[in-house]
């Protein structure tokens, strides 16, 4: 068992963001104040940007290292209830992308799938974190496919949680997350969008229409996003600068082991797009979880954790 060896944080206060007004931003001094697992938040400069981001566990190089990654729209709370728990045994690392919640916001050409990918990249080159296990939820797993493929990071295998590789066709190929896909239906002004999230019943619908099902702490948390302009700009910029053509092409050279997870209510990404594309990869497992939505590893954290960990031990003990 590692030491516990635990991270020398610098003090939370993230530089305000160019790109838009300090009204539209999230601010961590006030909307961060009850952030879940704020005490294992940390703001890091990297690719001209301010990251909010979270780190759990050992020190890497204590431990294995897993990334978590969250989809369009969302933020690093999807994460909350998983990596504490995978924290006990691994060292975990969960950040706001790009733009999201927290960090700031890049140029509209780095929303894309490709421009992500470099902006994680370089980030977790200057934490100096090479991760053993990387895992995406919906299109953060297209942003660690495209890492891998890049050969920016070399992880010893990819878990897809409900994973949005391929396009869907017209206008659904762009609704890649909860957030993302009722946000482009509504209305294209972030600022509108916002205010009319004010109204509960707006983001019950938009949580609803993924299938998944979320205690009262989760609503929140996506309510307070929603209510965000600034981080609906950056979900709505993500979405219309997202190609994901060159990756379907390249996906049978992701040579490494993939887990490809589904749910079976998943209303956003359908469980059998997982099938599909497992049997474009060279080494793939297919996993379908029962009863839970898109938001499949919020409504279940212990399953996803479990998952995770049995990820891990496989990928450690070849």
């Amino acid at each position: 068992m590692p030491v516990q060896r635990r991270y020398p944080w610098p003090s939370a206060q993230p530089r305000r963001t160019e790109h838009v007004s300090l009204g539209d931003r999230l601010q961590w001094e006030m909307d961060g104040r009850d952030w879940p697992n704020r005490s294992a938040s940390r703001f890091v400069q990297a690719a001209g940007l301010h990251w909010h981001v979270q780190q759990f566990g050992p020190v890497p190089g204590d431990a294995p290292v897993i990334v978590l990654l969250h989809g369009t729209g969302s933020s690093s709370h999807s994460w909350r209830d998983v990596a504490p728990r995978l924290a006990e045994h691994y060292s975990v690392v969960v950040m706001d992308l790009p733009g999201h919640a927290f960090t700031t916001m890049p140029p509209n050409a780095e929303q894309s799938l490709a421009g992500m990918a470099r902006n994680v990249a370089a980030l977790l080159h200057e934490l100096k974190i090479s991760p053993t296990v990387i895992a995406g939820h919906s299109a953060g797993a297209a942003v660690a496919a495209r890492m891998i493929l890049d050969q920016s990071i070399s992880p010893a295998a990819l878990v897809s949680l409900n994973g949005a590789f391929i396009a869907f066709g017209g206008l659904a190929g762009q609704f890649f997350s909860p957030v993302a896909r009722l946000l482009a239906a509504g209305s294209v002004a972030s600022r509108f969008f916002a205010w009319q999230a004010t109204d509960p019943a707006i983001v019950q619908k938009l949580v609803r229409s993924t299938g998944s099902l979320l205690d009262d702490v989760g609503m929140d948390l996506y309510a307070r996003l929603v209510r965000s302009p600034g981080h609906v700009s950056a979900a709505l910029a993500m979405m219309a600068h997202w190609d994901l053509e060159p990756l379907e092409r390249e996906l049978p050279r992701l040579s490494l082991p993939v887990w490809m997870v589904a749910a079976e209510n998943d209303t956003t990404v359908p469980a059998i797009q997982a099938a599909q594309i497992a049997r474009r990869l060279p080494r793939s497992q297919q996993v379908l979880w029962p009863m839970l939505g898109h938001l499949a590893h919020e409504e279940s954290p212990a399953q996803c954790v479990a998952l995770l960990a049995g990820v891990m031990q496989e990928v450690l003990q070849r």
